[in-house]
């Protein structure tokens, strides 16, 4: 089977990386991939956003099945454009999509389908934005309706950030994306992520995950893309898990299927675990990143088969099996982020990092220039292993960045902290 895999971050690594290793693929591909991906898949120069360049290499190289990464990618209707040209696709089409792409649809589909949720309003107009925050308070949380690349909340803890806010997303900061606000009340609990594949009708859900979003430890900073996870995450009990599957999954498949939008691929829901239960923050239309780095080194089966039973509506029949090894990634990122960065500085000593008992580097925003490896995005590098417990994991993935050489990049030295206080009963 030929596999395209649409994306260039870490995500897209990790996939491929997974993908590479099933013996259904004769030929695999990434478009436009990065410096690591090259290791696992063939990188193809074009620019993914070019629906008809991506349409004609699959023509002209007998494409089976395309594999999308990124969230731009479902909302600018890849998967809809690849179904009218007669190629299989796993990800949601543009419309299914809109769990993602506008905050505003989902909050009211949650609201039509009783789907535990934050109260909220929505705006288009920034002085009754401000009006309604004056009258809620803070802490207070201000979203862009669209695609911020995971940047596109502020929780504002006082009132004069939540208006700033308001005045950034509405001032053009997020583009089209920040045109329209979602403002939600705060919400108090601890954040989980949760995975489901789905055909449309039948879900399978995936390992737990943690995400770490904020910028620097000790949860300080600015949101960012994600700065780290493992897996499992303890928190997310079975009873928990058969919670979000019966109070948000399966609502949004039927709500989904009934408007005539079937949802086929991953669907994301982050959590927040209340003391009223768990509670829907928002959807994403792909894979996490960094989430999925720790997933495919879980996923103990083969994720082909998987990826195919959501294009094709046949999830029913199909289970996957796990390693009971735990898993984390810490994301390197050059320095700045996710404010303006550098672009071009060198990275050394990713060969001994790998030596690293159960380490893997999944890249992001990497090139090979001149040789070596040059850092060309904000989130850079994926340094994962796996260990018998998270503990051992955490010690692994450290352990490698001490070999790596990148004066112009930074990392959090605390992820996945909680979850090794827990394992110590701390």
């Amino acid at each position: 089977m030929k596999i395209l895999v649409l994306g260039s971050g870490g995500r897209e690594h990790a996939l491929c990386w997974k993908i590479s290793a099933s013996p259904l693929v004769t030929k695999l591909w990434c478009m436009p991939g990065n410096a690591g991906i090259a290791s696992d898949a063939e990188c193809v120069p074009i620019d993914i956003s070019d629906h008809p360049a991506v349409i004609a290499f699959c023509k002209a190289n007998q494409v089976d099945f395309v594999v999308v990464g990124p969230d731009a990618a479902v909302a600018a209707g890849v998967v809809d454009d690849l179904d009218a040209a007669g190629f299989k696709a796993f990800g949601p089409t543009k419309s299914a999509g809109r769990l993602e792409s506008s905050k505003s649809f989902t909050k009211q589909l949650c609201r039509d389908h009783n789907i535990p949720t934050a109260a909220y309003a929505h705006f288009a107009d920034a002085e009754a934005a401000k009006a309604y925050i004056r009258e809620k308070g803070a802490p207070i949380v201000v979203k862009a309706d669209g695609l911020a690349a995971g940047k596109g909340v502020v929780v504002a803890m006082t009132l004069d950030e939540a208006l700033s806010a308001v005045d950034m997303m509405f001032g053009g900061a997020f583009g089209d994306s920040g045109a329209e606000v979602v403002i939600e009340e705060f919400m108090t609990g601890e954040e989980a992520s949760f995975f489901a594949l789905c055909d449309g009708e039948h879900a399978l859900p995936l390992a737990t995950a943690q995400d770490h979003k904020r910028a620097y430890d000790g949860d300080t900073g600015p949101n960012t893309g994600g700065m780290g996870a493992y897996s499992p995450a303890s928190i997310m009990t079975d009873a928990l898990c058969r919670r979000v599957m019966d109070e948000m999954i399966y609502p949004t498949l039927r709500a989904m299927k009934a408007m005539g939008a079937p949802y086929k691929g991953v669907l994301y829901a982050g959590i927040m675990l209340t003391e009223q239960g768990p509670k829907l923050v928002e959807y994403n239309a792909r894979f996490g990143d960094p989430e999925c780095q720790v997933l495919m080194l879980r996923m103990m089966s083969d994720v082909v088969p998987a990826l195919l039973a959501c294009a094709d509506g046949q999830l029913k029949n199909l289970s996957l099996r796990w390693y009971d090894d735990a898993a984390i990634t810490v994301i390197m990122a050059t320095n700045g982020y996710p404010g303006d960065y550098g672009k071009g500085s060198r990275i050394d000593g990713l060969e001994e990092a790998k030596k690293v008992e159960g380490v893997e580097i999944f890249h992001a925003g990497t090139k090979l220039q001149d040789g070596h490896i040059t850092a060309y995005g904000g989130r850079v590098l994926n340094v994962s292993a796996l260990g018998k417990t998270v503990s051992e994991a955490r010690d692994r993935a450290y352990a490698a960045i001490d070999k790596i050489n990148w004066p112009e990049g930074f990392y959090r030295r605390d992820i996945a902290g909680r979850e090794v206080r827990r394992e110590r009963g701390e």
